[in-house]
């Protein structure tokens, strides 16, 4: 059988203070800089959790780890399944971006399988991320992600420096 994924793109981290957990982060481990980013209604289209359009808010950070993408999100709402998992979890690991041949194949796979949607999104026109739940089988949510070929990352509304004395934070 040929493996539908492929390899580790991701690892995404729910967590109550964004901010704070990258100060953590950085001074403590040395990882980052970060690129914050707000998901809304205004930055991401058709979102929807559990099947149902709805509008969710958010939070985001990413860097890059031994070439892994890893994302600490912020919920800013009580709708999102990253509020979901917070509440019953506590902070965590949300999902792993696994890659595959293609979005389209991936997407295929799941509903043959019946692996439906937890939450998904369609960040700045060009852009599909979405949750799948595999926690039966894999012991964990998978996210399919389909950047399109157009897709460039957009201007984050925060980004991080590390220093040697300390974390430091810069609004754009």
């Amino acid at each position: 059988m040929k493996p539908v994924f492929t390899k580790v793109l991701q690892i995404g981290v729910v967590v109550k203070d964004l901010d704070q957990t990258m100060k953590v982060y950085a001074d403590k481990y040395g990882i980052g800089p970060w690129a914050v980013y707000e998901f809304n209604k205004d930055t991401v289209a058709d979102m929807s959790v559990g099947g149902k359009r709805i509008d969710y808010a958010m939070r985001l950070a990413v860097t890059d780890i031994g070439g892994v993408q890893w994302e600490l999100i912020e919920p800013l709402d009580e709708i999102s399944d990253y509020a979901r998992f917070l509440k019953e979890h506590g902070e965590g690991i949300h999902h792993v971006t696994l890659d595959t041949e293609s979005y389209e194949s991936a997407l295929e796979f799941c509903k043959k399988n019946g692996l439906g949607s937890v939450q998904y999104g369609y960040w700045g026109r060009n852009f599909h991320y979405d949750y799948r739940d595999t926690r039966d089988d894999m012991k964990c949510i998978v996210e399919l992600y389909g950047p399109e070929e157009s897709f460039k990352w957009p201007e984050p509304v925060a980004v991080s420096e590390l220093s040697s004395t300390q974390f430091k934070m810069t609004l754009l």
